[in-house]
């Protein structure tokens, strides 16, 4: 089942709607389990963090911890994402962190102490290190516009000649000096560009090929459970509009492409 294939997506953020859709989509796509990799963020600012847990635990895939698992597991009082104080994001994570720390079960914290901040992993002869943000700072934000040379220095951390990284939440891909950083996107919200599609990556082994692939899901039942839960009404309309309701954490190359719709990529690694 599905042996030619691996799957990469970030950030499930307690959507389950999502992470139930991404299922059935590696089912329909032939991916079994062992060949799926999360990069973190399984719980964020939707509403059903522990739910989510149980289901990506069940489902038997690849995790790592992202800054959220990480804060959690250690009993922090902040999500650990690297906002600025003061923000807005900021100021809504004293909304969505709490929910989550009353929801997640002691069993699913427990859990979150197992898990690494980085793995390796060889697919055909080349070695894949799948992160969060940063190997040496988990929350490092770390986008396409991002100088090369902070990608290169996680490369030569791990000694890995491709990159899956979580955390920015924006999908892309780039190669430079023999060396390929992916970002398959999160699943748990939209990529900013106007649309309530999220995203992941396929990597084929026979033909050596990435593809970027969207991912429609029940976003309208995803949205409802968030304001039934008085999450923050911002992320929730977010679900909807496809549209971040800032670009604090953005640079200003990515802030000028709010709302520019996506598309499934293709390219050979």
């Amino acid at each position: 089942m599905g042996n030619n294939k691996y799957l990469f997506f970030g950030g499930s953020y307690s959507n389950f709607h999502a992470i139930e859709a991404l299922k059935h989509e590696a089912e329909r796509l032939a991916i079994s389990p062992e060949h799926i990799f999360h990069t973190g963020d399984v719980v964020g600012y939707c509403a059903y963090p522990d739910e989510t847990i149980d289901f990506v635990r069940l489902w038997g895939i690849h995790v790592i911890a992202g800054n959220v698992e990480v804060q959690l597991r250690e009993g922090e009082e902040d999500c650990g994402c690297n906002f600025e104080e003061g923000s807005r994001c900021a100021d809504f994570s004293t909304l969505w962190y709490p929910y989550a720390q009353t929801q997640v079960s002691q069993k699913n914290i427990d859990w979150m102490k197992t898990l690494t901040t980085y793995k390796v992993h060889e697919i055909i002869g080349r070695n894949w290190g799948v992160i969060h943000g940063g190997v040496e700072d988990i929350s490092e934000f770390i986008f396409a516009s991002t100088p090369w040379e902070r990608k290169q220095a996680q490369f030569d951390l791990l000694g890995v000649d491709i990159i899956v990284a979580g955390h920015s939440g924006l999908p892309f891909v780039q190669q430079e000096e023999g060396k390929t950083w992916i970002n398959p996107g999160v699943i748990g919200m939209p990529a900013n560009d106007g649309t309530q599609r999220v995203w992941f990556g396929v990597f084929d082994t026979e033909t050596s090929s990435y593809e970027r692939h969207s991912l429609d899901y029940n976003a309208e039942a995803a949205n409802a459970k968030m304001l039934e839960k008085q999450l923050p009404d911002e992320y929730a309309k977010t679900l909807i509009t496809g549209l971040w309701d800032n670009c604090e954490i953005l640079p200003e190359k990515e802030t000028n492409q709010q709302g520019e719709k996506l598309y499934p990529k293709k390219m050979t690694l």
